[in-house]
């Protein structure tokens, strides 16, 4: 039995796919979705899954020890709404957490890291066990992007980056010059979709970390369907940050994207 890690699962498509290959890599992945975020085919690739609402810390504390478990981490998002409906909250939690000041889901995830920590549990970055997923700068398609779209990916990321940092979002929609589109609390492949709809054919996407990634809280992704969103609504490339943004089912995603003669670029950021 290899090395027990706790994975509490938000939303995002690429959940299901890293937990998959983190488990391929010896480790025994113990995890609890969270409801409403949480996506389909995770309770197949985990060794063991329960799910609770976003706030029931004492039954997410209760499971992991149960499947002894003392290192956990988070994968996926929370959606900003769910830290202003008290239905989500058990009593205790609620408790502990109306003394925070700041009702942001980073804060609010914080908080409860603390609390989860205080009972024994360390709460990990998963960019250590991911590092394999983050990508180095360069094209990663066989279509080589024109200057135009290099320069809307570069001005994308740069406002992207000021989004993340603000927490509005880390996805936009760029076309020539001009931001369509910023990902709300809909999430990154409705973002894509919606841009999709106000841009036409040629549209990018990009995605960015914040300034100072704290990726215990957030980790940003794409992946496979992150490309198959772009396609369908007609977009040309997709650009993301160097190092911060992971990249699941790389291969299979470059290779849809070459078939369309699509790009794909990673690009440092200062």
């Amino acid at each position: 039995m290899g090395r027990g890690i706790g994975i509490v699962a938000g939303s995002g498509r690429f959940v299901a796919g890293a937990v998959s290959e983190l488990c391929r890599s010896g480790l025994r992945c113990v995890v609890l979705g969270i409801e409403g975020e949480f996506g389909p085919g995770l309770k197949s690739v985990a060794d063991a899954f329960s799910s609770v609402k976003p706030g029931e810390l004492g039954r997410a504390l209760a499971f992991f020890k149960e499947h002894q478990v003392s290192e956990i981490m988070l994968l996926g998002k929370v959606r900003p709404g769910v830290v202003f409906q008290r239905e989500n909250f058990d009593a205790e939690t609620w408790r502990r957490l109306e003394g925070v000041k700041e009702r942001s889901t980073s804060a609010i995830l914080e908080a409860a890291f603390s609390f989860l920590e205080a009972q024994g549990l360390k709460v990990l970055s998963p960019g250590p066990l991911l590092a394999p997923y983050f990508c180095g700068p360069g094209v990663l398609t066989r279509a080589i992007p024109s200057p135009a779209v290099l320069k809307d990916i570069d001005f994308g990321l740069g406002i992207a980056r000021r989004a993340a940092d603000l927490e509005i979002g880390q996805t936009l929609v760029v076309k020539d010059g001009a931001v369509v589109a910023v990902e709300g609390m809909e999430g990154t492949d409705r973002a894509i979709q919606r841009g999709g709809r106000l841009a036409g054919p040629g549209f990018i996407v990009v995605k960015a970390g914040r300034t100072s990634q704290d990726m215990r809280l957030d980790l940003p992704a794409v992946g496979l369907d992150t490309i198959k969103t772009l396609l369908r609504a007609g977009g040309a490339a997709l650009g993301i940050e160097a190092v911060k943004v992971a990249f699941f089912q790389r291969q299979a995603a470059v290779g849809l994207a070459d078939a369309q003669g699509a790009s794909i670029v990673v690009r440092a950021m200062g």
